[in-house]
Formats: structure tokens, C-alpha cells, sequence
């Protein structure tokens, strides 16, 4: 890499011309003046007119820019229609060119997009790369392109690196700096993460000489510095061409000179340039094209190069590293004024400014424009008008800037233009700041209109103007409406940039979408919407009366699962496994997120397709874990609905639960295999092999990890009781596929925790596999309430109980009688400090089982606060034996016996259903009884009809036959003794 060249050294032409001999003198007198005699300020003046005489005697006719201004397009617009170049480039990443005629489809703002998702060549942390170039209406560029599209025989050639090269000469650091702070708006998002690409990045590249110029300039900011002393004087009808160029050249060389000449940006800068006339210089190698019939439009910075192969004669020693191996895609994505202002650190309102003074511009100066045919959203222009804006046969009069002479010293000698208050313009505006800002919630007057339009007219003399700008405006409203008080979501300053254009958001035509997302609004025509409008749009689905819809209730929600949040939101209807709503409303808000529409096509052409490679990026990626894996085999069959597909994934979450040493998904792998498997079970014939191998597998590895997990203190209870939930509730479906129960009895017996909540969690574990009973596991409860040592710990157990509802629901009692003997137990010295613990242990750690535990208490607890005081706990409540129950001889008919009589009907019914076919009998004749082989029955085997009655919670007494009363049930088993024949073989063991 070459460094600056020396005074002298250009080998285009004479070493110093004489065009601008008098203005070295001048600066050469004014060196000496201010520095007492020749020093670095003279080499540092002087070069700054060499880099403008080099660039001005250059053939190939440099045409110098800024981004977004309105002066350069309005001079590229009366340039092009002067000179008709036949060939115009561009500093443009050259991979973009294809996209260019896809602009007249779309509504300006947008941006050119270069896309690539997987990276070759790159750290795979930077994925996904992606470039933009966005276009405005008030961008030269824009008219440039407009021009060679629209113009037969006109050639557009992209010259800047490509896409690739934007990231192999820059850092990810460097870009993240030059991509300003974040935006507040939601609008200046729409770039994303995107590096910026623009022409005309002038600005200069080191603090101290911007807060020199804005201090000096008495301005706030940059952009504002730029609008009144580069655009205002620029922008007026008496600048010609050959001024405006040389005046660039001018600052694009000042910036540069003062610019720091070490970093990694410079060396970005002069390798753009080495690229891009080296790409020139093989195209008009190439193709034979003269430079007088060419353009070359770059930024000013650009313009005044001092490298060696700058010129169409300079060295062709520059080699262009080759592409790597990164598959980029192109496309057009929608912009906005906020976009481009957030991205390339302009100042808030500057662009919206830029394209108010751009149309101001075209009326000003009767420059007629340039507009791509079709542009949507131009105005169509009559006949009459069609025929006089064709462009006019460039003039032989029209003489080549090489012979232009110094128009730079006149312009810097010039006095400024006193430009006239405009007090109709003014007026105006301080009418509509004020009507906006009474629509907003400000209580401004038409006292406040005129404080502003008189403080607009003050600012502006106090900064030396004599015309007010739209930032003296701005200020002045602020100064005089806001009063430090903002009442709405808006404030003076935001209502100043809507009323000067606001921001306007571009759009992207449907023909120059990607065919994924012409494919999605195909789909989704039958819902009648206008899906390219921006903001949200309510859709209501009846799958019932219109089957068609259920095709786009699909598309809805794959929508909603790869897009972002708030691109369609479901309002009425959910998707479940086995679950399909016949009713669905949304509210879409496509055109709002095309910007993400688009990037999705460049995954894939169909939803479909970007919805299983998603899926299967994440089963397969590097980070992916059993429940991820599951994640994606639920989504494959809610969404896709394909078997396949969820078969792969599921025989690979096989792999990956074999591969996992840690707990720490055993809570979603749960929950995730549940599901899965209540949908297989209602859904199909027999449940798929993956399936029921994972519950083998799973039953065995978690076994395995038992132990280790009791006693590991980076598992959580809530994980382990996952496990244990795992182990319990796939027991039947696992020891049926093979597993042996022995090993869960070993992997309890050797767990030895020493959490408390662990503890209980054990205990409740060996409760289920019945090495503990309850009534050990309620003395165990009670020990701990009686020991003072343990009762500050004693939330945790009973936040271990809490967990324990997961795998072992049964405990529900337990848990209730636990806290309740808690509260009723400690006294309130005790209780009070420990109860804060308790419910911030509860509620942060079993949340999600709390409905469980006050559902059973609601059970038990009286239902009424009268009834609380003579209510007795039932484990309170002394049990009473059988033996007692069969010794009383009571008289009275229990409940049973009085009821089947009253009611025949049902025991009829009841006998039929058993295939009893005997006949009534007589409660009064014992003799008919006892002959009944029942009741001999219930006689020589009475815990068989206990059980029973303890079931249907009979409390009833039994009575001897001869009495002519009966338990309950003894009717019945009287009437027809195959039915207690029937219950006594099924409880036999009773």
C-alpha cells in the first residue's frame, strides 16, 4: 500500500498547473501572515489546491457527492442532462448492480441489501452478515441511476468492493463505532445489525476539528453545519457546475489532510480507491469507452486521492484479493429516514430536512429531475410534460471541465448571499408547529405562533443569518412551546421533524420481493387484507363455514413461529398438539416487518423449507440439549406436520440425552415428553419406536444420575423432582418395555442429600416406592417441628414437600397437614420472622404447584368460617378399627338399605349390567336371606364388604341378618349374591 504522494508526483499532465496560480499566492501570503514564515500550514494549504487541480485536470470527469444532499442532486441532475455521459460509474458495492432495476417497484426510501446466513471465511460469531445501501429521493446516486436506467445506450457500472470485501477489510469492532448510538424510534430498526454502505461519507474523521467547526459555525451539530454552509451556498441557481466541483474537491481534500494519516480506516479508504479506479480502468480497457463520455460519481472524500492508481493513467499495481467462500443473496429491503440517520450517525430530522430543501431545490431552480419509469409513488406527469423532459442533445459549446479555470477563489472571496426572510414560509410553520403541538397535549396559543416565528427571526441573527433554517425553527419551538413539560409520547422537537416530511418509511414493491414472500402473500389473499400496508390489520378466520382458510391459518402460524414478535399475534384461537380451533383471529402487521419477510426468503422459497432448516439447525446445532431437540419434534409435528421429519429429530434426541451429564433440562424434557406422549396415545394406533426407546433410555439415565443429583449443589430441587416425576410416571410404560424397577429402588438408596429440601424430596420419593410409610414420614415431620435447631430450615423442607407434588401428586394431604401443623404449632415469636421465608421459598420455587396444594386444602378446610371453630383436622381424628365397627348391633337401617328400596330402578340397572337376572326378595324374612349364598358370604368374609364400604365412604354399621336390618350394600348382595361373589374374588388380598 502506497502512502500519500508527494506535491509533484501526479502523472496526469504538468506537475502544477497554472489554473490556480494565484490562488497559491494568496494562500501562500496568508501562511507567512499567520505562521510568522513557510511551515506545515503552507504544505497543508498548498496541498489542499494540488488535490483540487489534480482531481479537476483528471479526463475522466469526477463528479464529487454527499450523501443525501440536496445540492449534490440537484447538480448531478442539470450535469447529466448537460453532458449525457454514455457511461456513468458508481461507487456502489459492484455485486448489487442486478438489484438496481428492481427500484422502480418500490416506494423510496428503500435499501439495497447483501445477505449471507452461514458464513465461509468469516468467525462464526459474525453471522449473519449482512450489507445495505439505502437510497433516497434527495440522494445523487438516485438520480445517477435513474438516468443510465432510463436512458437507451447508457451504460451503469458499479466500481466499489464488493460485499464480501466490506467485511474481509473491516472489523466487526470498527463497524459497530461507525453505526451510531441506537435508535429510540422502532422505525430505525429497520437496518438491523446491517453494516452501512452510502456515497459521500463526508464528515470529518477526528473530534477536534468537528467541534472546531460546529464552535465556530455556532451550530449544534454536523448536519446542521453542513445545511448552512455547504448546502445553502451550494444549493443556490448561481453556483454552476465547475464551482460545485471544485468546492467539493475542496472539503473532500480539507477532511482528508486533517484526517489522522495511521488506522485501520484510512487503509479501508485508500484500498476502496485503488479498487475502484482499477475497476474503471478494465472496463474502459475492456469495452474501448473515451473518458470524455464517462462519469464517475464517489463520495468528495474520494474524489481528492492521492494514491498511485488514481487517474485513468495511474500504476495498475493494486491485485484484488479473491472472494471467500460465503453465499451471499441480494434484495431490496424497505428504509427510513430514522434508519439511515441512526446507522450513519446523523443528526435526528437531517434526512427528513434534506429531502423538504431537495423539492424546495427542484422548484427553486426549475432543474427538472430525473425518476426511474413506474417509480411508485411519483406523480404521473402529462403528455405535454413528457415531451419537454426529454433529455436535450448535449451542445458542442458544452467544453470539458479540464479547461474549466480557478472558480475556487471567486467563491471563497464571495460574500455570503444575504437571502431574504421568507416570512410567509416562516409564518406558515409557526402556524403548523402550533396546531401540531395542540394535537400532541401542549397548551399552546397563537401567542406561542408568534414567540416562535419572532425567536426563529432572533436565533437566526445571533448566529450570523439572516434567514431562519429549519434547525433555528426547531430550535425556537422547542424554546417557546415545550416549557421543560412534555404531556404526550412526543416531543417539540420530534413534532418539528414530522411537520418538516417526517419520516418517511419506503416500501418494497411485490415484484421485487423474494419468491418466499410472494409465496406468503398468495397464501394469505383469501383473508382479503392489504398486507403491504404498514401497521396491524385484524383478520378473522371461520375454518367452519370457509374450509379454504385453513391454508392460511397454517401460514399465520409458521408466521408466527420464524418472525418476529408483533407480525402476527394470534387474539382468539391456539394450536396444540391434537388441538385446532375452528375460529382464529390476528392481528397482522406484514408490511410493518417486511424488512424480516425478505431476509426470510433468502433462507428458502417456501416457509415450509426455512421452518425444517430452522428445525433442524436447532436439533443439530453445537449448543442443542435434549429439550431443545424435543422443541424441535413438537414444532415439526404442530406446524409441519411431518412424521418424518419427526421421527429424525426424535431418534436424535436419543443421542443427545446419552451424551448429557447435567439436570438441567429434566423440567422441559418432562414436560415435553408428557405431551408428546398424551398426543401419540390419542393420535395413533401405537406409540413410534423413537418414543418408547427414549422412555427406556431416559428411565435408565436419569436412574443413573439419581444419586449425583441429591448430592450435587448446582441441581436444583425443581430438577430433581423433574427427574423423579420422569422416573414415576414413565414407570408402567418403561418396566413394560423392559426396564427393571430394582434400579430405581437402588438409585433411591443410594441418594443421601444433605439439603433439606432434597430431604423431603426423598422422603416423599421413598413414600411412593413404599420403603417409607406415611406415618414415618408424619413423625419425621413432627421431629422437625420439635427440634428449635431445625425450624429455621424448615421452609426448605417443606418446599422439598412442595416439589414432591411433581412425581408423587398422592402427597397432597401431607403437604397440608405439614403447614398446617406449622401455623399451629410454633408460636408467634418464631412464626412471624419465619414466615416471609416461607413465602418467598414457595413462590420462587414451586410456583407452578402451588394450584395443586390449595386445591387440596380447599378439600379439607371447612368451606365456611362459622364451621372453622368446631372443625377437627381429619389427621386428628382417631381411626376406628373394623373390629369396632362390626361390634355394635344398632337398630336403625343405615343409609344404603333405606335407599335401594326407595329406589329400585337403579339396582335393576346396576344387576343388569353385571347379568344378574334373580328376583326381588323380602328385607323382613331372614330366612330368605341367610339362604341367599351373599350373605353367607358376607358373614364368613366380612373385610371384603368393609372394603367396599370404605371405598364409597360408607360409614355404616353392621347388623346381624336375623334383626332384619343390613349394612350397606346388603341389599343389593341379598338380591343378587353373584355380585358379592364377584367383589370378593377381586378382593380377596383385602
Amino acid at each position: 500500500m502506497s502512502g500519500p504522494q508527494k506535491r509533484g508526483s501526479e502523472k496526469n499532465g504538468p506537475q502544477e498547473s497554472t489554473s490556480f496560480a494565484a490562488l497559491r499566492g494568496q494562500l501562500q501570503e496568508a501562511a507567512a501572515a499567520f505562521a510568522g514564515g513557510p511551515d506545515a500550514l503552507e504544505g497543508i494549504l498548498l496541498g489542499l489546491v494540488d488535490d483540487v487541480d489534480r482531481a479537476v485536470r483528471e479526463p475522466l470527469e469526477i463528479f464529487p457527492v454527499c450523501h443525501h444532499s440536496p445540492a449534490s442532486a440537484t447538480a448531478m441532475a442539470r450535469r447529466l442532462r448537460q453532458k449525457q455521459p454514455k457511461v456513468v460509474y458508481l461507487e456502489l458495492c459492484e455485486d448489487m448492480a442486478p438489484l438496481l432495476t428492481e427500484l422502480r417497484n418500490c416506494r423510496l426510501p428503500v435499501a439495497v441489501q447483501a445477505f449471507a446466513g452461514d458464513v465461509d471465511g468469516f468467525p462464526q460469531e459474525w453471522a449473519p452478515l449482512s450489507v445495505v445501501a439505502p437510497i433516497t429521493e434527495a440522494s445523487a446516486e438516485y438520480q445517477a441511476i435513474a438516468y443510465a436506467l432510463d436512458t437507451p445506450g447508457v451504460e451503469l457500472v458499479l466500481v466499489d468492493r464488493s460485499a464480501d470485501h466490506v467485511f474481509q477489510w473491516d472489523t466487526r469492532g470498527e463497524k459497530a463505532a461507525e453505526g451510531g448510538e441506537a435508535p429510540e424510534e422502532p422505525e430505525a430498526a429497520l437496518h438491523g445489525e446491517a453494516v452501512g454502505v452510502e456515497i459521500g461519507d463526508l464528515r470529518p474523521r477526528f473530534a477536534e476539528l468537528e467541534e472546531h467547526l460546529l464552535r465556530h459555525g455556532k451550530v449544534r451539530h454536523w448536519s446542521e453545519w453542513w445545511h448552512q454552509y455547504v448546502e445553502v451556498p451550494l444549493g443556490d441557481s448561481a453556483a454552476d457546475h465547475d464551482t460545485y466541483r471544485q468546492v467539493m474537491f475542496l472539503i473532500g481534500s480539507l477532511f482528508r489532510r486533517l484526517a489522522p494519516g495511521d488506522g485501520a480506516r484510512v487503509r479501508v479508504d485508500e484500498d476502496r480507491e485503488r479498487y475502484m479506479w482499477t475497476r474503471m480502468r478494465e472496463h474502459m480497457s475492456a469495452t474501448g469507452t473515451d473518458p470524455a463520455d464517462a462519469l464517475y460519481v464517489c463520495g468528495a472524500f474520494h474524489a481528492a486521492s492521492r494514491v498511485d492508481e488514481f487517474g485513468v493513467d495511474g500504476s495498475d499495481t493494486f491485485t484484488v484479493s479473491p472472494r471467500t467462500g460465503t453465499t451471499w443473496q441480494y434484495g431490496l429491503i424497505p428504509s427510513s429516514h430514522a434508519a439511515i440517520e441512526a446507522q450513519f450517525g446523523l443528526a435526528a430530522g437531517s434526512v427528513s430536512i434534506a429531502a423538504t430543501e431537495w423539492a424546495k431545490s427542484l422548484k427553486r431552480t426549475r432543474v427538472q429531475a430525473y425518476r426511474l419509469a413506474g417509480q411508485a409513488g411519483a406523480k404521473k406527469r402529462t403528455a405535454k410534460k413528457a415531451v419537454a423532459a426529454r433529455p436535450a442533445q448535449p451542445s458542442p459549446a458544452a467544453a470539458p471541465d479540464s479547461a474549466a479555470g480557478d472558480r475556487l477563489s471567486g467563491f471563497l472571496q464571495r460574500p455570503p448571499v444575504i437571502d431574504t426572510l421568507d416570512e410567509a414560509e416562516l409564518l406558515g410553520w409557526s402556524v403548523d408547529i402550533v396546531r401540531a403541538a395542540r394535537r400532541a397535549g401542549y397548551l399552546a396559543s397563537t401567542a406561542d405562533a408568534i414567540a416562535v416565528f419572532e425567536t426563529s427571526i432572533l436565533l437566526a441573527g445571533m448566529r450570523d443569518r439572516a434567514k431562519p433554517t429549519p434547525y433555528d425553527f426547531q430550535d425556537a419551538a422547542v424554546t417557546c412551546i415545550e416549557k421543560d413539560v412534555v404531556p404526550g409520547r412526543r416531543d417539540v422537537r420530534r413534532l418539528v421533524e414530522i411537520m418538516m416530511g417526517g419520516d418517511r418509511i419506503g416500501q418494497v414493491g411485490y415484484e421485487a420481493l423474494p419468491p418466499l414472500a410472494r409465496d406468503v402473500h398468495d397464501r394469505l389473499a383469501p383473508l382479503g387484507l392489504k398486507l403491504q400496508q404498514r401497521g396491524v390489520q385484524r383478520a378473522l378466520l371461520d375454518m367452519a363455514s370457509r374450509p379454504e382458510l385453513e391454508a392460511c391459518s397454517d401460514v399465520l402460524w409458521m408466521l408466527r413461529r420464524l418472525m418476529p414478535h408483533g407480525t402476527a399475534r394470534p387474539i382468539m384461537g391456539e394450536r396444540k398438539l391434537g388441538e385446532r380451533s375452528i375460529q382464529e383471529s390476528w392481528d397482522l402487521a406484514l408490511g410493518t416487518h417486511q424488512r424480516a419477510l425478505i431476509e426470510l426468503g433468502y433462507e428458502g422459497v417456501s416457509i415450509e423449507q426455512v421452518l425444517e432448516q430452522r428445525l433442524r439447525r436447532d436439533a443439530y446445532g453445537p449448543r442443542a440439549t435434549t429439550a431443545t431437540v424435543l422443541a424441535a419434534v413438537e414444532d415439526a409435528t404442530l406446524y409441519l406436520g411431518s412424521r418424518r421429519l419427526a421421527d429424525e429429530l426424535g431418534t436424535h434426541a436419543l443421542k443427545v440425552l446419552a451424551t448429557e451429564r447435567s439436570v438441567d433440562g429434566a423440567p422441559e424434557v418432562l414436560r415435553r415428553v408428557r405431551t408428546l406422549l398424551a398426543y401419540y396415545r390419542t393420535s395413533e394406533p401405537v406409540l413410534p419406536a423413537w418414543i418408547e426407546s427414549f422412555v427406556k433410555t431416559g428411565y435408565a439415565h436419569y436412574c443413573t444420575l439419581l444419586p449425583t443429583a441429591f448430592r450435587d449443589e448446582d441441581a436444583a430441587v425443581g430438577q430433581v423432582a423433574a427427574m423423579l416425576g420422569f422416573l414415576f410416571s414413565m414407570e408402567g410404560l418403561a418396566l413394560s418395555l423392559g426396564c427393571d424397577r430394582a434400579q430405581l429402588e437402588l438409585a433411591v438408596a443410594q441418594s443421601h442429600p444433605e439439603d433439606p429440601s432434597k430431604t423431603a424430596l426423598l422422603w416423599a420419593a421413598q413414600v411412593q416406592l413404599g420403603t417409607l410409610s406415611r406415618a414415618e414420614l408424619r413423625a419425621r415431620c413432627d421431629e422437625l417441628l420439635d427440634n428449635p435447631l431445625v425450624v429455621p430450615s424448615y421452609p426448605r423442607y417443606l418446599s422439598g414437600f412442595v416439589h414432591a407434588l411433581e412425581p408423587v401428586p398422592g402427597l397432597a394431604d401431607v403437604v397440608v397437614e405439614a403447614v398446617s401443623n406449622a401455623f399451629g404449632r410454633l408460636p408467634d415469636q418464631v412464626l412471624l420472622p419465619w414466615l416471609p421465608l416461607l413465602i418467598t421459598t414457595l413462590r420462587s420455587g414451586a410456583a407452578e404447584l402451588a394450584p395443586l396444594l390449595i386445591r387440596e386444602a380447599g378439600r379439607i378446610f371447612p368451606g365456611r368460617l362459622e364451621a372453622l371453630d368446631a372443625w377437627v383436622p381429619p389427621w386428628r381424628t382417631p381411626p376406628v378399627a373394623p373390629s369396632a365397627r362390626r361390634a355394635g348391633a344398632g337398630e336403625e337401617r343405615p343409609r344404603g338399605a333405606a335407599l335401594l328400596p326407595a329406589h329400585p330402578a337403579t339396582c335393576d340397572a346396576v344387576a343388569g349390567l353385571l347379568g344378574c337376572t334373580e328376583e326381588w326378595g323380602s328385607l323382613g324374612d331372614p330366612a330368605g336371606a341367610v339362604a341367599r349364598p351373599g350373605v353367607e358370604l358376607l358373614v364368613a368374609h366380612p373385610a371384603a364388604c368393609d372394603a367396599v364400604a370404605e371405598l364409597l365412604g360408607c360409614d355404616g354399621e353392621w347388623a346381624a341378618p336375623a334383626g332384619g336390618a343390613h349394612a350397606t350394600g346388603a341389599v343389593l348382595t341379598h338380591r343378587h349374591p353373584v355380585t358379592s361373589e364377584a367383589l370378593e374374588s377381586l378382593l380377596t388380598g383385602v
